[in-house]
């Protein structure tokens, strides 16, 4: 069994313990294991662990528990993605509250180069599902991974029309892979396998309880490019989404309604109060993200530019071998630049059409 793995996840049944409080007992006592074998005193002197923290981590027993987890992700070829590792989503690694680890089964890129998430309510109109499929089969073409979270309504029409689309779509869900909730959508599940995935924070065994969603809902926020919210009421799941990506300088579009449509109340808010980018198409979106070229391109080879500086050839050779959407702090690590002087050259870069800049500080050829 992996040691290493067994404490990582150890650590997410510790009570007293979250997501980001793990990254800090990580970076102070230099590994999971660490955490674990660290004295009381020690703990103690690591800011914002308390005696209450502190007690918990040196007096529980769960390694069983987390030694039982690992038995079935093997049984259910379920992939680990501990946040620092190189296979952890890039876009959610720079959100400070995303999960330590993740659990995912399915073959989408979680670092494809373009990622849209759809949102809405579980009540989804004639008219929501429409716009919802009407948006999709519009970005057939630019190859864009889908994400949402499984739910009845505008969820599930947004996976459905990507699957018919032949787009990969990844469903974020607010519970262990153990279940799929709600039951009726198994087969969409096992459907979303062959060309998408199933993604969860929660391990097996956990109870489906109310909070549990907002919490899937800053992953489906974190890994996106663009969050677009089709049909909701005034408050809601799709809502705090579009809420939690505003926070993340993710960009976030609502499709409008009628005034005195209640499924349309919470989109016609996003956009009054400037949270959302009113759009009525995918052209619209495509147009807002300047992805407007629909077709995918292929990767730009190096010797085809022409007058690039050591240290431009140097960035764009970093962005061709990931092959994904990278953050300025990993491009300046591999291409031994400082910020400052990686800031001038990208502005360069982008400024002559050779990359983009994306959400979040990415950047992608």
């Amino acid at each position: 069994m992996d040691k290493d793995l067994l404490y990582k996840i150890g650590l997410t049944f510790i009570d007293h313990v979250g997501h980001v409080t793990s990254k800090v007992l990580i970076s102070y006592c230099g590994s999971a294991e660490a955490v674990f074998k660290e004295k009381k005193q020690n703990l103690l002197k690591i800011p914002d662990i308390g005696e209450v923290t502190a007690e918990a981590i040196v007096k529980q027993d769960i390694l069983h528990l987390a030694e039982k987890e690992i038995k079935f992700i093997e049984k259910n070829n379920i992939t680990p993605l501990f946040y620092l590792d190189k296979n952890y989503p890039l876009r959610l690694k720079q959100c400070v509250d995303c999960p330590v680890i993740l659990y995912y089964k399915g073959n989408a890129n979680l670092d494809a180069e373009r990622i849209v998430a759809i949102v809405g309510t579980r009540n989804a109109t004639d008219y929501g599902k429409k716009m919802c499929n009407e948006l999709v089969e519009g970005l057939k073409d630019t190859g864009v991974l889908i994400i949402s979270g499984l739910a009845f309504g505008i969820d599930a029409a947004s996976h459905k029309a990507a699957l018919k689309a032949g787009l990969p779509t990844v469903a974020v869900v607010g519970h262990g892979l153990d279940k799929i909730y709600p039951a009726t959508h198994d087969g969409l599940a096992k459907k979303m396998l062959e060309n998408g995935g199933l993604l969860s924070d929660f391990t097996s065994e956990t109870n489906l309880a109310p909070e549990n969603f907002p919490k899937r809902n800053r992953i489906i926020a974190g890994m996106s490019d663009a969050v677009v919210v089709v049909e909701s009421k005034a408050a809601g799941g799709a809502i705090i989404t579009a809420d939690i990506a505003f926070s993340y300088s993710r960009e976030v579009f609502a499709i409008p309604g009628r005034g005195d449509d209640v499924f349309s109340q919470g989109c016609n808010k996003l956009i009054r109060q400037n949270k959302a980018a009113l759009i009525q198409s995918a052209e619209d979106l495509l147009d807002s993200l300047g992805w407007k070229e629909t077709k995918k391109k292929t990767r730009p080879q190096v010797q085809l530019f022409q007058d690039l500086k050591p240290q431009e050839e140097a960035i764009v050779k970093v962005l061709q071998t990931q092959g994904a959407p990278m953050h300025i702090d990993d491009i300046a690590l591999q291409a031994n630049l400082s910020p400052g002087n990686l800031s001038t050259h990208l502005l360069t870069l982008e400024f002559a059409g050779i990359l983009r800049s994306l959400p979040g500080k990415m950047y992608s050829l």
